[in-house]
Parts: structure tokens; sequence; C-alpha cells
């Protein structure tokens, strides 16, 4: 009960149940009281309270364990792109990519708030969430891969995020609160979606009963490291592991669903097709190249998610802007596969160009990524402002559009990629151009895409922002 005592200043009151007492004087409480009564503002009232079941330290073992699962699924599905047939679910694991980056990336900077370092933090390893990735990216197609990475994995670390927002402290740990639910926010969506792909591809024929299997399967690998935390009860691992009996190694082939007609025995449209739709420099030629060619960037959804798997754990910025790319060229295809519908073509009717994806699928990531940068994105930048600039003039408002928002995404990869290129090569500048164009005039010979008249050849930088580039 309440006690109360008399000192010169006033009442003392002291709380029940307090191990050190609270001392109250009577004439300030009282005075507190009126000053409430007398202010009229009824501001909303903040229900979060005080306390929660984790320390700092348990915080951040929790934390760093979720940063990296999220950076592990950024990787693991830059593995698969060049693997996966199917066009919607290779443009919507090129945005998955980037949200389990930035996941990553909102992680690891709570992290440095809560007395880590960064070098700590992207030195961090777990070999039972690697046993379980590589398990995983040992999925036998795509719907496997999708139990894996979003029914299993991104349903455990939605929950685990979920639970851990109840169970810490909504006052002091508001910071992860905040991290927390700005993850779900991609989360959502992200889960909805691959459930909803799944059940397409079982709509269209793919054994439920397997997936079935491979989801228990993965999700009794998960209990056996005591699930995303860490810290339930080891369940009993499944065996055999298909990565113990063959260890996943990337795919180096673009892959395309039957909906596509593809090539890559040459650069040039026109060829491809077996004959001119416009004049040759047209304006309109120049204006459907450029839309197949946002379309076909299909392609640099495989190649810089290939190159985020290459470089793993080499530096995370680098992986980051790598995520972020991927991001930005599956909206590019997107783009334009809407607006090849926009201009009236089903955009299946036009072949689909496999040159570049063909040529850097196996190649050194430092070589394919210079090809994209330094040929490439440097040869849009050469062109699209003209392009931008006639389209304006013939009120082409379709083509002004979406090159406006393409020429921003494009000068931003060329900076960015400069820092990546840094990370993946101690080559200069002119031995790696060099190199990369070499190795490029080896694979268009091989390919058919060009004849090698002589014994020493090697094509032009032009040559290769036309046959090959973005």
């Amino acid at each position: 009960m309440t006690t109360t005592s008399r000192s010169p200043s006033g009442t003392i009151v002291t709380e029940p149940g307090s191990a050190i007492p609270v001392v109250s004087f009577s004439h300030q409480r009282s005075a507190a009281e009126e000053r409430r009564r007398s202010f009229s503002f009824r501001f909303p009232r903040d229900g979060r309270q005080l306390g929660g079941k984790f320390t700092v330290a348990e915080n951040s073992r929790r934390l760093l364990r979720y940063f990296y699962f999220e950076r592990r699924l950024m990787q693991a599905l830059g593995a698969w792109t060049l693997s996966v047939p199917e066009f919607e679910v290779k443009l919507e694991l090129g945005r998955h990519i980037f949200y389990h980056a930035d996941a990553a990336r909102l992680l690891r900077e709570r992290l440095t708030e809560q007395e880590m370092r960064l070098k700590e933090i992207d030195a961090f390893r777990d070999p039972g969430i690697d046993l379980l990735i590589e398990e995983m990216l040992s999925a036998g197609s795509a719907p496997e891969l999708l139990v894996g990475v979003h029914q299993v994995v991104g349903k455990a670390l939605a929950t685990a995020y979920s639970h851990h927002i109840d169970d810490t402290d909504a006052v002091t740990d508001a910071p992860t609160i905040r991290c927390l639910r700005r993850i779900l926010g991609d989360y959502q969506p992200m889960l909805e979606w691959s459930d909803h792909a799944i059940a397409a591809y079982v709509d269209g024929g793919i054994p439920e009963p397997e997936l079935a299997a491979w989801r228990w399967h993965l999700r009794q690998l998960l209990g056996s490291i005591g699930g995303v935390t860490g810290s339930d009860a080891a369940e009993t691992a499944p065996s055999p592991l298909r990565c113990v009996q063959q260890p996943f190694e990337r795919g180096t082939v673009p892959q395309r669903d039957a909906r596509f007609d593809t090539f890559c025995n040459t650069g040039d449209y026109d060829v491809a097709d077996g004959e001119q739709r416009f004049p040759p420099d047209s304006y309109e030629s120049l204006r459907l190249r450029f839309i197949r060619t946002q379309r076909d960037e299909v392609d640099a959804i495989e190649a810089f998610g290939t190159f985020l798997w290459d470089i793993r754990f080499r530096d995370f910025q680098a992986e980051y802007d790598l995520a972020r790319i991927t991001w930005d060229e599956a909206r590019h295809t997107e783009t334009g596969h809407r607006a090849l519908q926009a201009c009236g073509y089903d955009p299946f009717e036009l072949r689909n160009r496999l040159t570049g994806s063909t040529c850097r699928g196996p190649m050194d990531p430092a070589f394919a990524m210079a090809e994209i940068n330094l040929f490439g994105e440097v040869g849009v930048l050469k062109t699209i402002n003209h392009l931008i600039d006639t389209a304006a003039d013939r009120h082409d408002t379709l083509l002004h559009h979406i090159a406006d928002f393409i020429r921003s995404d494009e000068r931003t990869h060329v900076r960015k990629g400069r820092g990546i290129l840094k990370v993946m090569t101690t080559l200069d500048s002119q031995a790696l151009e060099l190199r990369t164009r070499e190795l490029f005039t080896e694979c268009l010979v091989t390919l058919g895409v060009v004849r090698k008249d002589l014994d020493l050849f090697t094509v032009s930088r032009e040559d290769i922002e036309f046959l090959v580039g973005e």
C-alpha cells in the first residue's frame, strides 16, 4: 500500500512495490495535476509500453542473422536469373533481388547503430544458413526455386520479423520496428505473387506433390538450424541433401519460355526477321529497334543477377548496386514489352535477341560487365538524346516518355558501373576494354554473327555497341 510521511517541503508519497522508493512532494504533484487539467489539447494517446524481450546484444544477434538471410537470398536469386525460362517469373525475380538487397541494407544500417562495425557485419557467415541456401539453390526447376525462396525461407522471415516487432521494446527499439515494417512492406506483395505463381505452375501441369515434398524437405532443413532466429529447438535434418550429392553450379545458358522465338547468330533485327519492316536509318526503324532493345533487356536481368552471384561477398555496396541495376533492367524489360503492345504489336511476334546473354553467360564477370558498362550503356547514351529530341519534334509521346526515364537510368548505371568494375578487376580501363573486345569477338565468331576473315581480328567498339549492346 502507498505510505506517506512528512518533510519540510510537504508530504512524501512512496509508491507500493518499488525496489527504489518514489519520492514525490505533494505540492509539486498537485501543481502538475492542475497544469494538466488546464491544458486544453487532447492529443492521441501513445499506447506503446516500455519493455521487451531483447537486450541490445540479443537484438543484434537476431538482426545479424536476418541480414545474412537477406544477403544470401539476393545472391541466390541472382544465380538463377539465367535458368528461369518464364518471362513473368524472370521479371519478378529481378524485382525481388532488389527487395532482398534493400532489406539487407536496412538491417545492416540498423546493426551499425547497435554498436557493430560494417566490417564485422559484412564478414559474418553462418554455415547452417549457407547449407540451407545451397540446398534451396539445388531446386530442379523454377517452381521449386519459388517454393524454397518464398514459401519456405521468405514466409519464415516474414513471420520472424512480425514476431520481432511484437516482442522487442516498442519505445527503446523503435528504429528496429520501423526497419522491419519497411521490409515487410515489400514482403507482402512478393509472397502473395509467389503463391499465385506457384498455383499457376500447378494449374499448368507441374505436379503439386513434388512441390509439396520439396517444401517439406526445406522446412525440415530450416528447422534443423534453429529456424530463422537460430533460437528454436533444432529438429532432425533431412537426408539426403541434393547439394551434398551434387554441389550447385549456376547456369550459363539463357532460358526462354515457349512463347519466344529467339536468335543469337546476328545482332541485327532485320537480318533475324528475314526482311525489313521500315527503311534503314529511318525514324520508324530506329524507334522500333530502341523499343525492341528494351524488351530484350531481359538478358540484362540475367547479366547483372549473374554478376551478383559471381562476386558474392567481395563488397556489399557492389552487390547492392548490382541488385538495384537488376531491378532497373527488369523495369526496362517491362517498359519495352508494354511499349510494343502500345504500338500495336504482340511482343512475342518479335524475335528475341539472345546474342549478348549467350556470350556473357559463361564469361568471367569482369569482362561481361565491361561489355555492358563500357560498350552497351555508353552506346545507348550516344544516341538517346537525338532520339528523344526527334520524338519530341514528331509528337511521339510514347517514345519520348519511356526514353526520358531510360536515359536517366542508363546515366546512373554508367556511373555505378565504374565502381562495380573496380571490385571485379584490377585491370586498367584500356586493358579491360581491349580484352573485352577480344573475348566478344571470339564469341561472335563462334555464333556466326561476324566472319573472321583475318588471323588477327577484333570487332570495334561500335560493332559491339550495335551487335551486343543493351
